[in-house]
């Protein structure tokens, strides 16, 4: 098991990249199914006002930091964690070990037509890599669950160890936890942007943004209207958050 800490409402487990293909791997191994997460500063503050992303969360099998703020964060209280794995780095290093080692992925959201894009891309990359299967359906979080579970009963069809799923959060942590018991002994992966930019649909920050945690100002830049809100209210409210947990220290 790995160190876990804790930052505002969520858990963060202490690995690195190498770590968190071998704790996944050991997923796959147990044929026990699981979640993967990888929370950033916007979780973290979701995470204050929403029982049910908090829930997911709970039971989440793997969560590693995904953002340089929640770095410093950590390290600020005293509980450093090792680096940050976004669910779009992972994708790549992840989909390799699959092919290395036989798993069976399943895409599963991303913009429409993006998955099929991304799988034909991985298949180049990595020829012995098994897709099982990719869908981009409509999830609603304030539908009746059985839709969801619906979604998740066809991709089970298809038998996979993996599913990496690209809903955006919480939408996508919140699937996932519904509907884990539908898709074991499938591990579910939240990958976010990851099958968009293996598509080639969507743009990542460069390499040095990543690196200086200022990712979320070149996301800002493309969507001003739709991130705002997100960015410039209710993330810097996460300082708040992290002084406070400091302060009870």
């Amino acid at each position: 098991m790995t160190e876990r800490i804790r930052i505002g409402q969520l858990p963060f487990d202490a690995v690195d990249l190498s770590g968190t293909l071998d704790a996944i791997e050991d997923l796959v191994r147990a044929g026990a199914g699981g979640t993967v997460f990888t929370p950033n500063v916007d979780h973290i503050m979701v995470a204050e006002k929403d029982e049910r992303f908090r829930q997911a969360y709970r039971r989440v099998s793997l969560s590693v930091v995904d953002g340089v703020p929640v770095l410093w964060a950590a390290r600020l209280l005293g509980r450093p964690l090792p680096e940050k794995v976004s669910g779009s780095d992972l994708v790549i290093p992840l989909v390799e070990r699959a092919a290395q080692r036989g798993w069976p992925v399943f895409l599963l959201g991303a913009a429409p037509g993006a998955a099929e894009t991304a799988s034909a891309r991985l298949h180049e990359r990595f020829p012995t890599l098994k897709i099982v299967g990719t869908d981009a359906p409509r999830v609603d979080l304030g539908s009746p669950l059985e839709e969801r579970l619906a979604i998740a009963r066809r991709v089970a069809e298809t038998k996979p160890d993996l599913v990496l799923v690209a809903f955006g959060a919480p939408k996508q942590e919140i699937f996932c936890d519904e509907t884990l018991d539908v898709l074991k002994p499938a591990v579910l992966v939240c990958v976010g942007a990851g099958i968009d930019f293996i598509a080639g649909v969507a743009r990542r920050a460069p390499a040095w943004m990543s690196r200086v945690g200022v990712e979320w100002l070149f996301r800002l830049a493309q969507e001003p209207r739709r991130l705002a809100g997100r960015y410039l209210l209710r993330d810097t409210q996460f300082f708040i958050v992290v002084l406070k947990q400091l302060a009870r220290r």
